[in-house]
């Protein structure tokens, strides 16, 4: 049970500065259902004091403290029976408590700790009945008289037999060998022995009469010390006796001390509960009057209000305890409290709608800005009207979050009318400017490009052209004009969102979280694709909601420009694309620009749009180009499919300029690239009057030229393959044409090598009839030095007409000419050698003449 209470009484009693002396564990008599414990405690700090405490113990084996009776309240311990086998008694405080405990020995040491402290505290006041004085001094009883003679008999001589000492076992080994002779004889030396105990209690009988006196003399002083004793005892009793009553008076001056202190400390408490409701429940008459009234017209009296509704919020946040607020007077202030909360809030509420509706009702003020310079206007002066309001709803936000849900609905219904038609205006004030027109004739500006493109399908402007230079003029002012909308939209849709953040308390949750999501894709974002594209579920929040509400007409206005844009220009749809783009990562890189705005939102989206308008354009103009048909009577030079990619990837170019990405522009180019060469490989199958090879050797020579003035990297590959499709096909017009000076003798080697390839040995080619020498003879007779000459100025005259002069490819394939007919020469005498060796067959003209034919010929086309 000990070192059960150890733990309990440092649980329970510690805490408390309470120590305890004894327990029992009992149960009401005739009830043993629930058990208790009895325990005695007694206080650590002066004045002492004794407790009798009642403990309950629960199902879950938990203690706690039932009842608890001062130790002086007990009047009487009645152990039921002076016989010790009953396990019953009862305990007389304001009434009787009858206990059975559970053994008799907690039941004898629990009524003797009673008895001790009773009589050394309590100057005896505890009665003990039916218990023995044994049991209560703590006593073992007397033996009885007759007892069972075996029994001490037995305890004697176990008490007799106890194990020698290393001395004694020594002194008998001594003795036994000095009496040697006797030891064999054990009637000797048993007789011997009885003779020495003789001897020696006569020498003690003798100092016993010789020590008479003394003994008597020391029975003398004892009388003595006895009297002494019994008189100091009784003098000690009168003095007991005495301090017995001193210690009583004392007891009850400390008890009646520490009623005085319990009284001084209760008081306060009571004084500083009381100061500390009236000073934190008291709300001053100014502050209930600023309330009351609701005055907001003035910024002193809407400081005022602020003032007075702060401190009615710390009025009732001040904590309480529950049982003060059944006190008449803090009821009365709590109600007080609570009305003056209604009444404001209905006050403040209908204040703030009829600044929401007369904002939303305001008129839009003329546009006195010049035509080409569209300007959008502030709300500047509407969010300073409303910004001195701020701490109100904040309050209004912590005192009824109920009421403060339905104002930003209220603030979007309002504010949306008017930035309808803001925007709706603005919008057609940048139309009004991208036209150059009023707005009646916006429609005829957009069917008249139309109508143009349908008939001239096949005509692309060039740059130095009259209609190129409108479209240049149109494309500086579709850039300029989208820009300067994009650089207006900004600071309003930023500033609205701020504002919001701010007046309705909206950025204290989200805004964090996506701050956060925001800054971790950037980092993690590739340079090619801009931050703000993500979806718009990711921005579903209270303040991307506010903002769409409010501006709801934004989205679709501007996509509405943005098809006027991309109508204005053929290739309208470049320019949005490159100014989303700049604009986007502009207002990104911007540190004025918020990360998750609401204008970044709608930019992604027509980011979206305009790529896929600009992979529409793209689709397109591929289709057009792959399905061009070409005239039959087409004379050759550049075909239109070639002016169109060239005009396409200059315009472009200059737009993306200084974009910041040209990602969908490099897949654009390759993509009419490959469209471009596949429009070229179609000549080889198409009818035309002129020869295929040139045509397709001029168009990538041209390739290839424009190519290298630009210096795409994404092209690179492209420039290789158009030169060597140019080489390859200059390779087979000059081959083509090649055989017309020299047609007949070409046909007779031609024979000769297919002849040989055939089987027939070289030496043997001249015993063939259709090329033996004879004819070989007739056959160079016909191409006389001065009909080659004929034959290569006829032959250049017609590769001169042919060949379109922008090209200037002239010079380039004369000369491929004549490399080729130089080397046809030179086959022909390496034929003549080996297969009609020693005939003395020669040609009628050298390398030299031909190298002079080609050099006059040129000289003379100077």
């Amino acid at each position: 049970m000990a070192s059960l209470w150890s733990s309990r009484e440092q649980g329970m009693f510690h805490s408390q500065k309470e120590r305890l002396l004894e327990t029992v564990r009992v149960w009401k008599t005739e009830k043993r259902k629930k058990m208790s414990i009895l325990c005695v405690v007694v206080s650590t700090f002066s004045p002492m004091q004794l407790f009798l405490v009642k403990v309950k113990v629960d199902r879950g084996e938990q203690y706690k403290e039932a009842y608890r009776w001062p130790l002086a309240e007990l009047k009487r311990v009645d152990g039921k029976t002076l016989d010790e086998a009953s396990l019953d008694f009862d305990l007389h405080l304001n009434k009787v408590y009858k206990w059975t405990t559970s053994s008799i020995d907690e039941k004898k040491t629990f009524i003797r700790c009673l008895w001790k402290l009773s009589h050394r505290y309590l100057a005896g006041s505890i009665a003990f009945e039916n218990v023995p004085s044994c049991a209560a001094e703590g006593r073992q009883r007397p033996p009885k008289a007759q007892k069972d003679p075996a029994e001490p008999e037995s305890q004697e001589e176990l008490s007799m037999y106890q194990e020698m000492t290393p001395k004694e076992a020594a002194d008998v080994l001594k003795l036994m060998e000095e009496y040697e002779p006797l030891v064999n004889n054990s009637v000797a030396f048993a007789e011997q022995l009885s003779n020495d105990l003789h001897v020696l209690d006569e020498a003690n009988l003798r100092a016993i009469i010789s020590s008479e006196k003394q003994v008597t003399q020391l029975m003398s002083n004892i009388d003595e010390a006895l009297s002494e004793v019994a008189r100091v005892e009784e003098t000690l009793q009168i003095y007991d006796e005495l301090l017995g009553s001193v210690k009583q008076q004392m007891d009850h001056i400390h008890r009646e001390n520490s009623l005085l202190h319990r009284i001084v400390s209760n008081q306060t408490r009571l004084m500083d509960e009381i100061l500390f409701l009236t000073t934190h429940l008291n709300l001053s008459r100014e502050h209930c009057d600023a309330l009351s009234q609701a005055d907001l017209s003035s910024p002193s009296r809407v400081k005022a209000c602020i003032a007075a509704a702060e401190a009615l919020s710390l009025c009732m946040n001040t904590q309480i305890h529950p049982g003060y607020r059944k006190l008449q007077s803090v009821a009365e202030q709590l109600i007080m409290f609570e009305t003056l909360k209604q009444n404001f809030e209905s006050s403040f509420i209908s204040h703030i709608t009829n600044i929401f509706e007369l904002q939303g009702n305001a008129q839009v003020p003329a546009l006195a800005q010049p035509i080409d310079k569209p300007s959008a206007p502030s709300h500047a002066l509407h969010h300073e009207e409303l910004v001195p309001y701020t701490p109100l709803m904040a309050w209004l936000r912590n005192a009824n979050p109920v009421l403060f849900c339905d104002l930003p609905k209220v603030y979007a219904q309002n504010l949306s009318r008017l930035y309808d038609r803001e925007i709706k205006a603005f919008f057609e004030q940048a139309e009004t400017s991208l036209l150059g027109r009023r707005k009646g004739s916006l429609q005829e500006s957009l069917e008249k490009p139309m109508a143009m493109g349908s008939r001239q399908q096949f005509r692309w402007s060039l740059p130095g052209s009259r209609e190129g230079q409108e479209h240049t003029s149109d494309k500086g002012n579709i850039i300029m004009i989208l820009e300067q909308v994009l650089r207006e939209l900004q600071p309003i849709c930023t500033t609205e969102q701020q504002f919001i953040e701010k007046f309705f308390q909206l950025s204290h949750d989200a805004a964090d979280l996506e701050t956060s999501a925001t800054k971790g894709e950037k980092s993690t974002a590739s340079p090619e694709d801009p931050p703000c594209t993500k979806p718009r579920s990711q921005l579903e929040e209270p303040t991307t909601r506010l903002l769409s509400e409010i501006f709801s007409c934004l989205e679709p206005e501007l996509r509405g420009f943005l098809d006027i844009c991309n109508k204005i220009h053929p290739f309208g749809c470049l320019q949005v694309l490159v100014s989303l783009n700049d604009s986007i990562f502009e207002m990104w890189d911007s540190s004025s620009a918020l990360p998750s705005s609401f204008l970044n939102t709608i930019l992604g989206n027509m980011l979206l749009l305009a790529k896929n308008s600009f992979n529409k354009c793209i689709g397109t103009l591929c289709k057009e180009i792959e399905e061009t048909r070409m005239p039959s009577k087409l004379k050759g030079g550049i075909l239109p499919s070639v002016s169109r990619f060239e005009e396409f990837v200059t315009f472009s170019e200059e737009v993306f300029r200084t974009a910041q990405r040209r990602g969908e522009l490099d897949k654009a180019h390759l993509r009419l690239a490959s469209s471009v060469f596949s429009s070229i490989n179609s000549l080889s199958s198409a009818n035309l009057k002129v020869n295929t090879d040139m045509v397709m050797m001029e168009n990538f020579h041209h390739i290839h030229c424009f190519l290298c003035q630009k210096m795409i990297h994404c092209l690179e590959d492209k420039k290789i393959e158009a030169k060597q499709r140019y080489s390859e096909h200059m390779k087979k017009y000059v081959i083509t044409y090649l055989g017309q000076p020299l047609e007949k003798l070409n046909n007779f080697f031609e024979g000769v090598k297919a002849r040989v390839a055939q089987g027939v040995k070289e030496e043997e080619v001249s015993f063939q009839l259709a090329y033996s020498k004879q004819e070989l003879r007739k056959v160079i007779d016909k191409y006389p030095g001065k009909e080659v000459k004929r034959a290569l100025e006829t032959l250049y005259r017609k590769i001169h007409k042919d060949l379109s002069p922008e090209e200037n490819l002239l010079p380039v394939v004369w000369h491929a000419m004549e490399q080729e007919l130089i080397h046809q020469y030179q086959e022909f005498e390496e034929l003549i050698q080996r297969c009609y060796t020693g005939s003395g067959i020669a040609m009628d003209f050298t390398v030299e003449d031909l190298l002079s034919y080609f050099s006059s010929i040129t000289l003379s086309s100077m």
